[in-house]
């Protein structure tokens, strides 16, 4: 019976010695782990959107200037921050993200003429296509709503919008914008 006792509190002894060696072996590998990674700049379904990052005139398809936009990567690719000047002095601001939960791409946009948009999608063979809606401020009313952002082969970007006013049977064109980089200063 002696030996048994023997040979359990020897078992005993050696697992704690190896429970011991591996918390020790966890404790320096922490301890020389590389700093935090930043997963928006690693993982490359943030940058579906990146071609539209830049600073943009922006005309409509038959030339007339409509305004400037500025669009950027922020926090660290995490989000792209839209600002719009109109050519008549409107303005807006879009935060763009991915929702790694649904795997959709969103936009938010708040304009200062009283109205928002909420959009979500992804990349199809046409370009970054978002659906949702358009909320009106001043009268309450809340539509369907899409945009369609496509790289064109010469270097510019096609924003096309749609609104429905039948839940989404047909749409009409919102506004068409054709963005070309600014010269570098």
């Amino acid at each position: 019976m002696n030996s048994l006792k023997y040979i359990v509190f020897t078992v005993l002894i050696a697992s704690a010695s190896g429970v011991a060696a591996q918390q020790a072996d966890d404790q320096a590998a922490a301890d020389s782990a590389p700093p935090p990674s930043y997963p928006c700049e690693e993982d490359e379904r943030f940058s579906a959107f990146d071609f539209w990052v830049g600073e943009w005139d922006v005309h409509d398809a038959s030339g007339t200037y409509q305004g400037s936009n500025t669009i950027s990567r922020e926090q660290r690719g995490c989000v792209l921050v839209e600002n719009w000047t109109g050519a008549g002095g409107s303005t807006g601001t879009s935060i763009n993200y991915l929702d790694t939960k649904s795997d959709e791409w969103v936009q938010f946009w708040i304009a200062a003429g009283g109205y928002h948009i909420d959009i979500r999608g992804g990349m199809t063979d046409d370009g970054m296509l978002l659906t949702g809606i358009i909320h009106t401020y001043n009268n309450g009313i809340t539509t369907p709503f899409r945009g369609l952002w496509t790289a064109l082969p010469d270097g510019r970007v096609r924003q096309f919008f749609e609104i429905s006013s039948d839940g989404g049977e047909t749409w009409v064109t919102w506004f068409e914008g054709f963005y070309t980089r600014k010269a570098a200063d």
